[in-house]
């Protein structure tokens, strides 16, 4: 009798105790979990909840887009309007189609139309920036009624170093680009009075004069003669590009084609020039390949320089 009672008392020791410490543990997970945040309450900056930034070796090697020659333009030096804006992405991958850049009282801001569908978000900064901040801070894509993807963004200035970093829908990871919008594509009248020099702001009389002009893109191998012949007619400027081969059989200004002006020795053009000072966006096609190739360049004329032929 003694030892059965031992033994009823032992297990009902034994019941207590494994009751107690579930108790206890069933506490502590209530106190230490207190504040915490389940996966569907992660905060908006949380790197799992944002993805994660491309290395460099996860992204093709950068195209330069800040050309040398470039003076950013702000909002306050454009009139007020909306036009058709080149823009120029470090990446072939971030290909725009399509730009429009609106300009109201100083502010600017862009409707970029993309190449490709594969990116759902922007933000106007860095990867990591992206990953610190807000959802509210993204920017959507809208799509227009092509079905392409479509980002309004805010611009600071052109001819200038525009950061942006865009999310992909497949890797789930922010890409680093850098996107310049193109002043030289805007037409001479988007341009507030004063902030191009021209011939007319110049004073230049019609006759007959040399600039000197500073050639830049393309391979970096190209020359052209400096100082270069100029001449002003009706307050229009137009000079002479003279090409350091004879390889080349036209030239594009603003989709505007124009041919050879001699018949032989080196290439040379006359175009026309709206304003010096800022670099003009041209192609030149060269047949020196095996086959005829456009080549992208600017050029950029010195108004101090010029010079009166007598």
């Amino acid at each position: 009798m003694r030892a059965a009672f031992d033994r009823l008392v032992v297990e009902e020791m034994k019941k207590t105790s494994i009751l107690g410490m579930a108790a206890l543990l069933a506490a502590a997970q209530l106190f230490t979990g207190c504040g915490k945040k389940g996966p569907a309450e992660e905060v908006e900056g949380d790197s799992a909840a944002q993805g994660q930034v491309a290395s460099e070796e996860e992204m093709a090697e950068p195209l330069e887009v800040l050309e040398e020659g470039m003076t950013p333009v702000s909002g306050d030096q454009l009139k007020d309007g909306t036009y058709e804006v080149k823009v120029d992405s470090s990446s072939k991958m971030f290909r725009i189609t399509h730009c429009s850049l609106t300009v109201e009282n100083g502010n600017m801001t862009a409707v970029m139309t993309m190449g490709g569908t594969g990116y759902l978000k922007l933000f106007m900064g860095t990867g990591e920036e992206a990953i610190a901040s807000p959802e509210s801070d993204y920017i959507p894509f809208v799509e227009n009624e092509e079905g392409a993807h479509t980002y309004q963004v805010p611009v600071e200035a052109l001819d200038a170093a525009v950061f942006c970093s865009a999310f992909s829908k497949n890797k789930e990871k922010w890409y680093d680009r850098t996107l310049v919008f193109r002043a030289d594509s805007l037409p001479s009248e988007a341009f507030a009075e004063g902030t191009v020099t021209t011939p007319e702001t110049l004073q230049l009389k019609d006759g007959q004069y040399t600039v000197e002009v500073t050639l830049g893109g393309g391979s970096g191998k190209a020359m052209v003669e400096s100082p270069a012949p100029m001449r002003v007619e009706n307050g229009q400027a137009y000079v002479t590009i003279t090409f350091g081969s004879p390889n080349y059989d036209y030239m594009k200004v603003k989709e505007e084609t124009y041919l050879p002006v001699n018949a032989s020795g080196n290439s040379a053009f006359e175009i026309p020039v709206e304003g010096f000072d800022r670099n003009l966006s041209v192609i030149a096609d060269t047949i020196a390949m095996s086959e005829p190739h456009e080549i992208s360049y600017t050029l950029n004329f010195d108004s101090t320089s010029i010079k009166e032929e007598p």
